[in-house]
């Protein structure tokens, strides 16, 4: 088997609306060798290494049912034992996924498509590695023979590296009961770095956790908690127990200050946790002098502490309540008179529930300096016997990361005992905080006891309290998602994801002045880049989840509004689980035969996506049958149908329903973008109103402006907010770059404009159709690249017929083409269509073909440019200089155009009050007119 494909999708996906990996495999010649062929010992050989496939329901939906696909009949192929193994390893490591899909793919024998669940992607790309290595290695002798399996393949040895390798990249426990907590009260989150820090909630609502310690952790506190000796003379200054103790930097000075102190004593590092260099019960100087020097391995001051009697117990507080407290007893042995020590050690961590590090809820127990001290100390080696029933220390802490063990003991401590671990955690200043006490009995109050706090946490553990060996498991990490989130505190903010083939990022520009407009700080993303409250912060096609990400992780963002493309929902899926508002605007014939799109149907099964998993609202272009058929997919509370056929059946339909529909409405005063909700009709905004739109001539954008409101209005913008929006937003290239850019300072009209599909290049032919031009039409068509043959000839055919002279170019970036392929193409497209070749010029490099365009135009003309690298190109339109046309000798034009740009026209609008100024740059300046005249 050879992998010939992989993707790893971070969010909903063609696949899952959850994280899964896609495999393409082609099996070679184990196409020919199903499971029943392979035999009933590969079978075996395959449940041997991993028992738990045993359990896997596949299709029968019950344990065993995998096995049972195996076993019968033929069996099943080596892609879907693939699925399966890749699972179950990840399962081993302690990741709780159960999701895979094998199918084979159409038209390529041998070849599947292999998705399964994960949750760290490192993790999960390297299950489906070893799972391949494993099937190979089990294979028989004559199969074998070609594989890449090393002769020495152990597969215990790599199955414990891998493991290792989850627990080091996988989140620890502690953390992963935050992110699941959050995810019950249904708080969004993201993973920041590759260890515990985690962004709960989006934009400026987020909150932010490292393991247990929590944005409104106190940096004072954690430093106090931190200093055993601080702590221990803060909390002796209250009056609350502690243990007597002595800092220490010397070997000589540990001896004599456990002498002053008294024995037994507790020799650990100042600053070091998880039990790390801590010795207890030390009863001599020698004792000291070794266990001084296995502290400073952790930390160059050591503490001399006195020893105190008792169980260690560990009192979890959080936001000055305590949650629950837990005994815990160090690693151990129960000696059965038969066993040896480490037969014994053995035996414990047979138990299921231990496993390498944090994959179970306890750890195995191992033999190192603490371990060979305390069997020292008994005069026992690794191979003594011990007696029935006696128990054997390995460990002299309690800490579940060394094997120790836990109890829950939280229904019977004493209310002093929880008084006291409360006050403590105040006194230090920490929201959330581990209070190690010993006492020989936690039932009773430390008054009579006589025990004393240890040491305070500032980072605590939880598994403890989430699966104790013994006793009731408690919620301890909802406490703590509740004290970030009080139950009316909002938790993410409002989401709007834009897709469809045409007028996305105009859409999307559109939604996002409204939302400025109206007071908002927009997380923008578009195919130009990312915008944070309107300023540009990474440049770039910004369609796909790393952009959405910094959208959602900018602690300044209120909305987001994101446009979201066919390319990042195919390579990555999208960066977050749900939206609030979801649109698409259409589904047309673009970027098919890439990457396994090859129909428009295929098409809208990608942009399909963004629709289910909107969580409020889907906005769906009711005029577009593709985006239609999307309604039944989706999960939204409400759907929303955008339409400029007034009398669509089915809109009307809705619309006596209930639902809610934005309608181009006509009238002898023009056409009105209209709602309607619950039998409300309510009349918005006449289209020529709407700049952008060009007194209602460029009907691709009155559509575009249909679809921002509608989404303004399912996000609960007021109407005057989305009238004002609108009417300030214009197709300039400061606005909307590559956009419908229009250039009026020549004394031509220059349009540029993006389109890079036919149906594009359809919408901005027929409005310059309706626009007025007294001399000359001129076109300059491109087309990428990547595209078919036959929509690179569609995109010219678009334009035949429509224009007086036609200059072909082709993109800077050629996507595989020869040099003048494209414009080639384009030329005999246009021939085909009827056009003359006296009309036709081809001019392959972009810079140079639009020079030309200019060069060419004359007084009056309208020149249309499909443009590639859009600033390049408005750049050049901007700074060129015309001259006077060859047969006006008086050059009075060019006198009259010099004069108008000498004065250009700038449109005012009166707004509540205030002159709204629009510039040529496209920037807007309102200017009051109070009393006073500021």
């Amino acid at each position: 088997m050879k992998v010939v494909e992989r993707s790893v999708y971070i969010g909903p996906n063609l696949y899952a609306n959850f994280r899964v990996i896609r495999l393409v495999v082609d099996l070679g010649e184990l196409e020919q060798w199903p499971t029943g062929r392979l035999g009933e010992a590969f079978t075996a050989a395959l449940v041997e290494a991993l028992p738990g496939l045993q359990e896997h329901g596949c299709s029968y939906r019950e344990a065993g049912g995998f096995l049972r696909r195996m076993n019968e009949d033929e069996g099943t192929w080596m892609g879907h034992v693939l699925e399966h193994v890749a699972i179950e390893l990840q399962n081993v490591a302690g990741a709780d996924v159960t999701f895979g899909r094998t199918r084979s793919v159409k038209g390529s024998p041998g070849v599947y498509t292999i998705v399964y669940e994960y949750e760290q992607e490192e993790v999960g790309l390297a299950a489906g590695r070893l799972a391949m290595t494993l099937l190979h290695s089990l294979l028989p002798t004559e199969l074998r023979a070609n594989t890449l399996v090393a002769e020495d393949f152990d597969f215990a040895t790599e199955r414990d590296k891998f493991i290792r390798k989850a627990q080091r990249l996988a989140l620890g426990p502690s953390t992963q009961s935050l992110v699941n907590a959050a995810e019950e009260r249904g708080i969004p989150w993201i993973r920041l770095n590759r260890y515990s820090l985690v962004q709960f909630g989006h934009g400026r609502y987020q909150k932010r956790i490292q393991a247990t310690i929590t944005g409104e952790t106190r940096h004072i506190a954690v430093e106090l908690a931190s200093d055993k000796e601080e702590t221990n003379n803060l909390l002796a200054d209250m009056g609350l127990p502690v243990a007597r103790q002595s800092l220490v930097y010397g070997e000589e000075d540990a001896v004599k200050e456990a002498e002053r102190i008294g024995y037994p004593l507790v020799v650990k590092p100042l600053n070091a946790n998880h039990g790390k260099g801590v010795s207890i019960g030390l009863t001599d100087a020698e004792a000291v002098r070794v266990a001084f020097h296995h502290a400073q391995n952790h930390s160059r001051a050591v503490l001399v502490e006195r020893f105190i009697e008792g169980f260690d117990h560990r009192i979890l507080v959080i936001d000055g309540n305590v949650i629950a407290a837990a005994k815990r007893v160090p690693g151990h042995i129960v000696g059965d008179g038969e066993h040896t020590v480490a037969q014994l050690v053995e035996i414990v961590n047979e138990d299921p529930r231990r496993g390498i590090g944090h994959e179970k809820i306890l750890t195995k127990l191992e033999f190192d300096y603490q371990a060979e001290r305390l069997l020292e100390q008994m005069d026992y080696s690794r191979d003594t016997v011990p007696p029935k029933g006696e128990i054997v220390y390995l460990r002299s802490t309690g800490n579940l990361s060394t094997g120790g063990t836990a109890t829950d003991v939280t229904d019977i401590m004493h209310p002093d005992n929880a008084a006291m671990a409360a006050r403590a955690a105040k006194a230090i200043g920490l929201d959330v905080a581990g209070i190690d006490f010993l006492t020989t009995d936690i039932t009773r109050s430390y008054t009579e006891t006589g025990g004393a706090i240890c040491e305070i946490n500032a980072a605590p553990g939880l598994r403890m309290h989430l699966a104790p060996s013994d006793g009731k498991p408690r919620d301890v990490a909802g406490p703590i998602i509740d004290m970030l989130f009080p139950p009316d505190a909002p938790k993410r903010i409002p989401i709007a994801a834009i897709t469809g083939t045409n007028g996305k990022t105009t859409t999307a520009r559109m939604l996002a002045h409204i939302f400025k407009m109206a007071r908002h700080t927009v997380g923008l993303t578009t195919t130009d880049g990312v915008y944070i409250d309107g300023q540009l912060t990474v440049p770039g096609d910004m369609t796909g989840p790393a952009s959405a990400r910094i959208v959602l992780r900018d602690p300044t963002v209120d909305v987001a509004v994101l446009e979201t493309a066919r390319g990042g929902l195919l390579r990555r899926g999208m960066a977050y689980r749900r939206s609030d508002v979801a649109a698409c605007l259409n589904v047309q014939a673009d970027h098919l035969g890439l990457k396994g799109v090859d129909t428009v149907e295929q098409l809208a099964d990608v942009k399909r996506i963004v629709i289910e998993t909107a969580r409020d609202t889907a906005v769906l272009n009711a005029d577009d049958p593709h985006c239609l058929k999307m309604a039944a997919y989706s999960q939204a509370e409400n759907l929303c149908y955008v339409t400029i056929n007034p009398q669509h059946p089915l809109v009307k339909e809705h619309i006596r329903a209930g639902g809610r529909a934005c309608v181009l409405e006509h009238s002898m005063a023009g056409q009105m973008i209209t709602f309607y909700e619950r039998g409300a009709h309510i009349p918005m905004i006449f289209a020529h109103e709407i700049p952008a739109t060009l007194d209602g001539m460029a009907m691709h954008n009155v559509q575009n402006a249909m679809f921002a409101a509608a989404i303004a209005y399912s996000m609960k913008v007021t109407l005057e907010d989305i009238r004002q929006g609108l009417l300030t937003f214009y197709s300039s290239f400061f606005q909307v770059p590559g956009r419908m850019n229009i250039y009026d300072k020549l004394p031509f009209k220059v349009i540029l404009d993006y389109g890079h599909n036919s149906a594009a290049v359809q919408a901005m032919v027929e409005m310059t159709q309706r626009m007025e031009c007294r001399g000359k039409r001129i076109c300059v068509i491109g087309a990428p690249g990547d595209r078919r043959d036959e929509d690179i000839r569609e995109i010219a055919r678009q334009c035949a017929g429509h224009f007086d002279h036609y200059i072909c170019r082709r993109d800077d970036s050629r996507r595989g083409r020869d040099s003048s392929e494209v414009p080639d193409m384009l030329a005999a497209s246009l021939r085909d269509a009827g056009v003359a070749d006296a009309q036709i010029e081809v001019i392959p490099v972009e810079a140079a073909a639009i020079a030309a365009a200019l060069a060419r135009a004359a007084t009056d003309d309208l020149l249309l440019i499909f443009g590639d690298n859009i600033s390049q190109v408005w750049n050049t339109i901007t700074s060129h200089e015309h001259c006077a046309d060859p047969d006006d000798g008086s050059g009075s034009k060019a006198a009259t155009a010099k004069a108008e740009m000498a004065a250009p026209s700038v449109p005012k609008i009166e707004l509540a009050g205030h002159e709204l100024v629009h510039d040529e740059r496209g920037v807007h300046i309102a200017r009051s007119h109070d009393e006073d005249g500021d």
